[in-house]
């Protein structure tokens, strides 16, 4: 079994400071990983700058800050604090995020994804150990940027990556690829891509409850949502899921929300949602690992247990 098994703070439930108790409880409950996102609620680095203090023993990771949305030497910044905070304990992950988080939230450019975050990795590596940077990049430009104080300990620094190009970019020249949205067979195709050597984290959406038709409606409602995203879309068609989910594209494309939702076939949701009681759970999770999944980073969404129930169901087994 994996020696990772992580959580996502903070919890839909409740806000941040309403979460210090429940995340100071993972470690107790075999948790070894926190791990935050970045997309409309709270920002990435917030919530693990207070889970250094509130739960010392997790590692923290960032599952993703997008590369448009700070500035490099900002972003730079936000990575060396929590990396002085927790030494040796924090993994700093970026990506390109969406169009719509970029873009429509954020009114930033949203151009050539790969380079930015390829040209934004190799920018970090050298701002995180101290180096005084100035460089053309191919995204942007930056002219004599230094940390006032690099961490002791430069943070790993991990990409968000879907396909061939952004995972070999992961293997090669960060420390690890993070992924979401598929099903332990999917594992199977990205870890032959990211190679054996390289860790991979995955964020798996986790609902305790076996009404299958209730997580099945909820799962439709957030599928539609991300899988409408042109980088998911991508990613589902190399995956092999293109045809099985054209229906969906097309009723979703033509404003038809209703239809598009009711095209997504049951079997989608159930290879992509783990649900069912607790034991159950813990099951399928445990293919996901047993697929090659370095890093499951649970993410329990509404509709079943409690947070609270549902955090100490899914605790890894001992």
């Amino acid at each position: 079994m994996t020696q990772n098994w992580g959580m996502t703070i903070p919890f839909h439930d409740r806000s941040l400071a309403e979460s210090k108790e429940l995340i100071a409880q993972l470690p107790a409950l075999g948790y070894t990983d926190a791990w935050s996102a970045e997309v409309n609620g709270a920002d990435g680095f917030t919530p693990l700058a207070m889970a250094s203090e509130w739960a010392p023993e997790l590692r923290l990771g960032s599952a993703i800050v997008p590369v448009y949305t700070r500035g490099p030497g900002l972003l730079a910044m936000s990575a060396a604090t929590l990396a002085d905070l927790a030494p040796g304990r924090f993994v700093l992950g970026i990506g390109a995020s969406s169009p719509v988080v970029v873009g429509r939230w954020n009114a930033a450019g949203f151009a050539q994804p790969y380079q930015r975050t390829r040209d934004t990795l190799r920018f970090l590596r050298r701002a995180l150990a101290g180096e005084k940077v100035s460089e053309r990049y191919e995204t942007f430009e930056v002219k004599g940027f230094k940390l006032e104080r690099a961490p002791k300990v430069a943070p790993k620094i991990v990409l968000a990556a879907l396909r061939p190009q952004m995972l070999h970019l992961a293997a090669s020249e960060g420390d690890g690829a993070i992924t979401n949205w598929l099903s332990p067979q999917d594992v199977r195709k990205v870890r032959a891509e990211l190679g054996g050597e390289t860790e991979l984290i995955a964020r798996l959406f986790v609902c305790v409850s076996e009404d299958a038709e209730k997580v099945r409606e909820l799962g439709r409602w957030m599928l539609a949502a991300y899988l409408t995203v042109p980088a998911y879309a991508a990613f589902h068609d190399w995956l092999g899921r293109g045809e099985v989910l054209r229906p969906m594209h097309e009723a979703w494309a033509a404003g038809d929300r209703a239809a598009a939702l009711k095209a997504i076939p049951d079997e989608v949701v159930d290879d992509l949602i783990v649900y069912g009681d607790a034991a159950t759970c813990r099951a399928r999770i445990g293919e996901y690992i047993a697929s090659g999944l370095d890093t499951p980073v649970l993410a329990p969404i509404p509709g079943g247990a409690g947070i609270t129930e549902a955090v100490r169901a899914l605790a890894p087994p001992r």
